[in-house]
């Protein structure tokens, strides 16, 4: 967890609030320590720059999962444009 915090230039307890908020939930290793994919550490990085904007990280998170959802649909969509 700290060489994550460290890379995104935020603190553990931003990661553990991330957590608390579901929006990331890391692997853990079997010595128990936490192992964020590339995914989860691009989702905090976006938090953070919410964060740094003003917004509450509860409400960063939301925006976030939102944000995913609309582009997985978009996704869907396209490939059923496409696929006819």
């Amino acid at each position: 967890m700290g060489a994550a915090a460290e890379m995104l230039g935020v603190t553990p307890s931003f990661l553990r609030a991330l957590g608390a908020a579901k929006l990331i939930e890391p692997k853990r290793s079997s010595g128990g320590h936490r192992r964020y994919s590339r995914y989860q550490l691009r989702l905090a990085a976006r938090a953070r720059e919410l964060v740094d904007q003003g917004t509450p990280v509860e409400a960063a998170c939301r925006i976030i999962i939102l944000e995913d959802q609309l582009a997985e649909a978009l996704r869907i969509n396209e490939a059923r444009t496409t696929g006819d």
